[in-house]
């Protein structure tokens, strides 16, 4: 099992920038790869951003491109998304979750973190 703990959340103007971190412990040496989805208020979770876990190579919602990157430290068992030109849209909570194979699902999240983008 992996355990995933988010955190570089907050409260920011509109055009600023934020970045996450999710920590990853446990089981994080056979993870295929791990994303990032948020969540607003009355909707549904929606996937913002995905990285590899062996080779780094990522993709990203249409909503977020050119202005979000994912990245990760094998290493530190970390992965990171640098959210900047932040507009009040993006507000949201923001998950991190891990699988541990292309045909499979998201199976593990973190609690969260709150981004809040003022106008």
């Amino acid at each position: 099992q992996v355990q995933l703990v988010e955190s570089g959340g907050g409260l920011v103007q509109a055009g600023g920038s934020l970045r996450l971190t999710c920590a990853a412990s446990g089981r994080t040496f056979s993870m295929y790869g791990l994303g990032w989805f948020r969540q607003a208020p009355g909707k549904g979770r929606e996937f913002v951003a995905a990285v590899n876990w062996s080779d780094g190579s990522s993709n990203y919602a249409d909503s977020v491109k050119g202005r979000f990157t994912i990245s990760r430290d094998n290493a530190k068992n970390a992965v990171y998304l640098q959210m900047n030109s932040l507009k009040p849209e993006d507000t949201a909570v923001y998950f991190c979750g891990a699988r541990y194979a292309s045909n499979l699902g998201y199976g593990y999240w973190g609690q969260g973190t709150q981004v809040t983008v003022s106008s």
